[in-house]
């Protein structure tokens, strides 16, 4: 174990062959009481000696929801404003910084489970992960409840925004350098990232981002006060008293449909728009998705029944941004006429994922600073998962190089002992290592990996081999401007 002194106070944390970990720092004080629902307060740190040798509390929410998920650590709680940090070393030159966003749907996931110390060690570099409120306690909008709860829907959002506040302030302390932060994250993390693109107070914050596994951040706000109180069979007037009161799990159990929102308040524009007015004081972008990213939704089982239709219409309605989906869905079923209604349901997630994180980069591209645009191909080939191709979040342990360990919580979707596998893991996390360092994932011993354009649209494809091909979208692409 291994005790430093902070201007926080002391700590005490891991000393791991692989790298140093200081597990459950808080950086903001419990969101509980009569501070539920509103914006996080700053953490003044602690008296005696912290131990930071065990993973924080998760937040709140309701357990199982992924069964292919291992054991996380952690309890559930509403008092879940904890960080963890894994750095290679705590002297020397000021290293790069990664800031973790989990996905999980808006309602669930947590930085524990995810393991960073093969990254931290093998970039050279510090990681941190964080968690903060998910579902209703971290996006139910509640504005038209009086000042005090405007940026409601976004509390999940404002709690990043504290922790990466709280790593500018402090991270130099762990041997991360403050003026060199990366924010990345996956599925709705990824989300996440994308919508911090367009949050004023977010500026400044993080110099280049990192987002696996996106979907579109435009939704205009939208009180939900009506449907809460429609659950809890009450005046729409007495929704905020009622969930004062209520326990913590009582409020998960409301759980409502949550995405971001362009509330005016802490997300004041949509992503892509951000993106083009920042120009060139934008921040690079890494992003890309999977081939197969709708098996995991399926669970790699394709259903003869017809009910997903209107799942399909919501899927493919945010893929455009709101607009009418009828024509897309139209063209679709012309370009798959025998494919069967879960084929069908697959492609539609597919596509969701992919519009947005090809339009982040070439948007990003043509504003200055920079998008890099992948596709992850490499199918499973655990016994177990034979049928899930490259599924929604199979890329987790390539990019924290976490194949070879089994005490990684992530899902993992490959044969750890399969030496291809292992090789294109120590690949793909060299591009986001050098991306993190860099602002750009290209390295003399590596291919060169073109920024994405509308001339050339180069992007890697990562399968059995590391390689750059263009347009592997055409027939998409044609498809989404129908």
């Amino acid at each position: 174990m291994r005790v430093l002194s902070t201007r926080l106070g002391k700590i005490r944390g891991l000393d791991n062959a692989d790298a140093l970990s200081f597990l459950g720092l808080r950086y903001g004080e419990p969101p509980t009481g009569s501070q539920r629902f509103l914006a996080p307060i700053k953490s003044s740190g602690w008296r005696d000696i912290l131990d930071a040798t065990h993973f924080p509390n998760r937040s709140m929410q309701n357990e199982g929801g992924l069964s292919l998920r291992s054991f996380v650590p952690g309890n559930v709680s509403e008092d879940c404003l904890f960080l963890n940090i894994t750095t290679s070393a705590l002297t020397g030159k000021l290293k790069p910084v990664m800031v973790w966003i989990h996905g999980g749907g808006f309602i669930g996931g947590s930085a524990n489970e995810y393991d960073t110390q093969v990254l931290s060690q093998q970039g050279d570099m510090v990681v941190v992960s964080l968690n903060f409120r998910v579902g209703t306690l971290g996006f139910l909008d509640l504005s038209s409840h009086g000042d005090a709860y405007q940026g409601s829907a976004c509390n999940g959002l404002r709690d990043i925004m504290l922790a990466l506040q709280w790593v500018r302030d402090n991270i130099d302390e762990y041997g991360g350098d403050p003026q060199n932060i990366t924010l990345a994250g996956q599925s709705s993390g990824a989300t996440k990232v994308l919508a911090l693109l367009g949050a004023p107070e977010a500026e400044g914050l993080f110099h280049k981002a990192i987002a696996n596994s996106a979907t579109c951040a435009y939704h205009a706000a939208q009180d939900q006060s009506e449907k809460i109180a429609e659950k809890l069979d009450i005046n729409r007037a007495d929704v905020l008293p009622a969930l004062l009161s209520m326990t913590a799990q009582e409020i998960v159990d409301l759980e409502l449909r949550y995405r971001i929102t362009v509330d005016g308040t802490v997300v004041t524009r949509p992503t892509f728009e951000a993106i083009q007015d920042r120009g060139n004081r934008g921040v690079p972008l890494l992003t890309g998705s999977n081939l197969n990213e709708g098996t995991l939704y399926t669970r790699g089982l394709d259903s003869g029944q017809d009910h997903y239709s209107e799942f399909n219409i919501s899927l493919a309605s945010e893929m455009l941004c709101g607009q009418s989906p009828d024509n897309y869905l139209a063209a679709l079923k012309e370009t798959y006429p025998h494919a069967s209604p879960g084929r069908f349901h697959e492609l539609v997630w597919n596509d969701m994922f992919r519009r947005t994180v090809l339009e982040a980069a070439e948007l990003s591209t043509a504003a200055g600073p920079g998008g890099w645009l992948y596709r992850f191909d490499l199918p499973a080939n655990l016994p177990r998962f034979k049928n899930y191709g490259a599924s929604h979040a199979s890329e987790m342990a390539f990019t924290f190089n976490t194949i070879a360990k089994p005490s990684s919580h992530a899902l993992t979707f490959h044969d750890p002992h399969d030496p291809i596998v292992r090789q294109i893991a120590e690949q793909w996390a060299s591009r986001i290592i050098q991306f993190c360092k860099s602002g750009q994932p290209n390295a003399e011993a590596l291919e060169h990996w073109p920024k994405y354009n509308r001339a050339s649209r180069d992007c890697l494809l990562i399968d059995e081999r590391l390689k750059i091909i263009s347009d592997p979208d055409l027939t998409h692409r044609q498809l989404w401007s129908r």
